[in-house]
Order: C-alpha cells, then sequence, then structure tokens
C-alpha cells in the first residue's frame, strides 16, 4: 500500500492539546476520513477528548466524517478544525 506525507495543522483546542500548530505525517494514499481521525488519536491521544466534535479538511475542503474513499497526494494539506465555541 503506498503512503505519502501530509502536512497537519492543528487549529485552536487541537493545537492547544498537541502542542504545536503544525507537523508531518504518513497515510495511506488511499484512504478514508474516518481511518485518518483514527490514525491522528493513535498518534495524538489526547485528541480523543475532541474527536467527537472534530472537523477534518482537506486542502482547504470540508470532509465529512465517513467511509467514503479519499485519495491523499505528498504534501496534501490536512487541517484539524476543534469545535468552536462562540456567542
Amino acid at each position: 500500500m503506498d503512503r505519502v506525507k501530509v502536512k497537519l495543522l492543528f487549529f485552536a483546542k487541537s493545537r492547544e492539546i498537541v502542542g504545536k500548530k503544525e507537523a508531518d505525517f504518513e497515510f495511506a494514499s488511499c484512504t478514508t476520513s474516518v481511518s485518518i481521525l483514527e490514525k491522528l488519536i493513535e498518534e495524538y491521544p489526547e485528541l480523543s477528548v475532541i474527536a467527537e466534535n472534530v472537523v477534518l479538511s482537506l486542502n482547504e475542503e470540508y470532509l465529512e466524517l465517513d467511509n467514503q474513499e479519499l485519495t491523499l497526494q505528498a504534501g496534501d494539506e490536512l487541517a484539524i478544525i476543534p469545535p468552536i465555541s462562540g456567542g
């Protein structure tokens, strides 16, 4: 199975939790958003506290959390966007 390196971008609470704003990470080139989230929690277990409400985006496009196949390419940007509270 081919693997590709993507850039992870952490925003708001996810940045606070992991202690960095970005990181390089390898994923299978053919994957799903659910699988991506599972791998992220495997690598950063502390993200599990926001996993139920997190939003992922790939190259600035929001992903549905489902099992639809995605094809990742080297250099893609994957953002982890936690729930945002406001008023």
